[in-house]
């Protein structure tokens, strides 16, 4: 098994098979030096802008039935690994349910059970993205995973949301909860999930799902290995830029709609002020 772990490890090989057939199509970018923009990672697109991307009408859903060839492996009856066709990152895994459950309800016992089943063995950065407004492209129901290696650090702002949680720095100015991950594999580590998932949604005022049906606003979740964070969400788009969970982890992706010197004028915290919650 490789470094990074046997889900990794298998995205990694189906990648090769399903770009050669023609199912998977890696997005061509480069990273690109900004002003004031550092520990953020600023990608510009070089590729044609991928659907998921674009702003149009309803879609099909790509998810029933999935495309076989992007499977890298069924997780009993109710999930299974996916390949994200359009991956920035090789080995980028959807975690989805077989059947229909809306992207935009409540996550459920079962969808915790999965993901910590693929985290005991593949960990990265999880994140989710709860519906069109916090950067949903698809409204079946799907997890997303950028595995990392072990001795990697999962993503730009781990740091600075590490300090956070030891009283090292000051809260960002938008409404979010983050809390240490502490349960270790297996069982705990799925109802521990469910638990912060479940405190922060209601703490953000989102409701619960014994109340209401859906979450009352958008909102996003970021899990690393250590953390579990939650952002409650106003709108996807500002300044050109579409936003979504990766935005609060520190990764942006430049397009030819998004205005670069606004984002080297005032900088990428104060654009994901622009698209969260004012705290």
């Amino acid at each position: 098994m490789g470094v990074l772990g046997r889900y990794g490890t298998a995205a990694l090989r189906c990648s090769d098979v399903a770009e050669a057939n023609g199912a998977l199509i890696p997005l061509d970018t480069a990273l690109e030096g900004l002003a004031r923009c550092e520990p953020f990672v600023i990608r510009r697109l070089e590729s044609a802008t991928p659907k998921h991307l674009r702003r149009e009408g309803p879609k099909p859903n790509p998810f029933l039935p999935w495309d076989q060839r992007l499977e890298v492996e069924r997780l009993g009856s109710s999930h299974l690994l996916l390949l994200n066709k359009f991956p920035v990152q090789r080995g980028h895994l959807l975690l989805i349910t077989q059947q229909w459950r809306p992207q935009a309800g409540w996550l459920e016992p079962a969808d915790w059970r999965q993901l910590a089943a693929v985290d005991a063995c593949t960990s990265g950065l999880w994140f989710f993205n709860s519906c069109p407004e916090a950067g949903a492209s698809q409204p079946h129901r799907h997890l997303q995973l950028l595995p990392r290696e072990p001795s990697e650090v999962c993503c730009p702002l781990d740091s600075a949301i590490r300090a956070q949680l030891d009283g090292l720095e000051a809260p960002w100015p938008w409404r979010y909860r983050v809390s240490h991950r502490t349960a270790p594999a297996g069982a705990e580590a799925a109802a521990e999930l469910e638990r912060l998932y479940l405190e922060q949604t209601e703490s953000l005022g989102l409701g619960q799902p014994s109340m209401s049906e859906h979450p009352g606003a958008p909102y996003n979740v970021l899990i690393s290995p250590d953390w579990f964070m939650t952002v409650a969400r106003t709108r996807e788009h500002a300044a050109g830029f579409s936003v979504n969970a990766l935005g609060f982890a520190g990764y942006l992706l430049l397009t030819n709609g998004s205005d670069r010197d606004w984002l080297e004028r005032h900088g990428p915290l104060e654009l994901l002020r622009t698209v969260a919650q004012p705290r």
